[in-house]
């Protein structure tokens, strides 16, 4: 069975700092423990401004950014792979039944969705309220 694994990059190459402001996400189709395909896939949402909060207190409007737009581009995939997410990006993911986890090394997307399928990834953190 096929499953897909999207990761948030700025290149196409390497796991972007954080979720919401990466311009793609690659995803990768994985099956019997292998990366089977690879596409990338555009984050059409307008970008936030440096230190600007999304995660904590109102959610500002004016930006477009939109945690279900993100996650109804991923949402044939089981798992995000990311170096940092706020807290509603990840919950609204939850939602569509996608399990955000937070990388706790720097990897190229490819090394750390291997990892990841061999179970060696390291894993863990809090989901921040505020990206500075």
């Amino acid at each position: 069975m096929i499953k897909k694994i999207a990761v948030p990059s700025n290149d196409g190459t390497n796991i972007s700092e954080h979720f919401g402001m990466s311009p793609t996400f690659v995803v990768f189709e994985t099956e019997n423990g292998a990366i089977v395909g690879k596409e990338t896939r555009g984050n059409a949402q307008e970008q936030h401004e440096p230190g600007e909060c999304h995660g904590a207190g109102e959610h500002n409007p004016t930006h477009g950014h939109n945690h279900a737009g993100m996650a109804e581009v991923l949402k044939d995939c089981e798992t995000i792979l990311c170096r940092g997410m706020g807290r509603r990006a990840a919950e609204s993911l939850k939602e569509y039944g996608i399990v955000p986890l937070l990388v706790q090394t720097e990897l190229p997307a490819e090394e750390a969705v291997l990892a990841y399928l061999a179970g060696s990834l390291p894993t863990g953190g809090s989901f921040c309220h505020c990206q500075h």
